[in-house]
């Protein structure tokens, strides 16, 4: 079944499950959780192209059906509705479907927040412009992209299947916030004196493999080192005060379309 074949199915689908709920219900939807404004945005991306037929812009355009009322009769927690668009609805034409998990983030947190959120009025990125600022902004320096830049950091070819737009709009304000734990910048020190600077790729009991900052892969033995050190703090600076919010939403949106060739 092919993405928007699914969306107006799924669409549809959603309408057998917004329905009249008990109180308690409704109140542990309304109070669900923190959604950062980039899922909220891309959730609404999505449900733009592959909802709207169904729903309308603003969710009430099936009869007895408003998506922005917050009140689910088989769902009433994050987690419920994820297992609702990934499983499906037994018994029901809504069918359990592969998404992105970025993706599945972006439609709970616009689900969630349609009340209070008026699609109509969203400002979204440029994923073109934003290709652009990838490149002025040296990006491939340290990134690669489709086999094209550097090792020096992870490679972002598939980071749109992978990291929900908040996380990655996190990223690019505090980057230390969001370093993976095996992506951590290391210092090691040999017994023979040699310093050597890059990021971790992976480690077990006796050895540490990575990439240097000349971007050759190295394994070592820890037996052979003096020192070994983990750094805390990521090398990628912060574009927090370098981008204005149009740019820092245009590179968003071309970071959340990488998913791959």
């Amino acid at each position: 079944m092919g993405r928007r074949s699914w969306g107006r199915t799924a669409a549809a689908a959603l309408a057998l499950f917004v329905m009249a709920a008990p109180a308690s219900a409704q109140q542990a939807a309304e109070h669900a959780g923190e959604y950062a404004p980039a899922d909220i945005q891309y959730g609404a991306t999505i449900y733009s192209t592959q909802c709207t037929q169904c729903h309308g812009p603003t969710g009430d355009q099936v009869a007895g059906v408003d998506l922005r009322s917050g009140r689910f009769r088989n769902a009433a927690s994050d987690d419920d509705l994820r297992r609702i668009v990934t499983q499906g609805i037994p018994g029901t034409s809504m069918p359990g479907r592969r998404l992105d998990p970025p993706e599945i983030t972006g439609i709970i947190a616009f689900v969630r927040n349609m009340r209070d959120f008026n699609a109509g009025n969203v400002t979204l990125g440029d994923r073109e412009r934003g290709r652009t600022k990838f490149v002025d902004a040296k990006c491939a320096t340290c990134h690669q992209v489709n086999g094209v830049g550097s090792h020096l950091g992870p490679d972002l070819s598939e980071i749109g299947r992978s990291r929900p737009a908040g996380v990655l709009q996190q990223s690019l304000v505090d980057p230390t916030s969001r370093m993976m734990p095996i992506n951590r910048p290391v210092r090691i020190v040999t017994k023979d004196g040699r310093t050597i600077t890059g990021r971790r790729l992976n480690e077990d009991t006796f050895t540490v493999q990575l990439i240097d900052d000349k971007e050759q892969l190295l394994s070592l033995t820890k037996a052979d080192l003096r020192e070994f050190t983990i750094l805390k703090t990521s090398t990628m600076p912060s574009y927090k005060d370098t981008f204005n919010a149009q740019e820092m939403a245009d590179l968003l949106a071309y970071l959340v379309s990488l998913k791959g060739r």
